[in-house]
């Protein structure tokens, strides 16, 4: 059902620091850095393959969102659904339409369909601070 771990959102107070940090002492690799629609938000890569990690200052509260890639939004959704599960609300993010859901614990998770996979390229290398 769940294809790849492919991002983990993380919560930012401050995104240039917490993206400095990453970069200067974890030796991430930086792969964007955006300022727009009143958000800031960095990717980082600390391993060569996922999950990637997003920095975001517009994302409430203090836990990470861990953001799962799936064949088939929809259908995972109406599996999931006749399972019990409360999907939470839909939104969109450059690669395609996500469910972002909280379970029992408070855990963030959410499910998208990679429906613009080149996306994610045309944001690499920028960087607006």
């Amino acid at each position: 059902m769940f294809e790849s771990l492919d991002y983990v959102y993380m919560p930012s107070r401050d995104v240039a620091a917490d993206m400095a940090y990453f970069t200067d002492v974890l030796d991430a690799r930086l792969i964007f850095a955006i300022d727009g629609m009143g958000a800031r938000v960095a990717m980082l890569e600390l391993t060569d393959g996922p999950p990637r990690l997003l920095l975001a200052d517009h994302l409430e509260g203090d836990r990470p969102v861990l953001v799962y890639r799936v064949a088939d939004l929809d259908g995972v959704s109406d599996e999931l659904r006749g399972r019990g599960w409360d999907e939470g609300h839909g939104l969109e993010i450059p690669q395609g339409p996500v469910r972002s859901f909280a379970g029992p614990g408070g855990h963030r998770l959410a499910i998208y369909e990679r429906s613009r996979p080149s996306v994610e390229q045309s944001f690499e290398g920028r960087r607006d601070f």
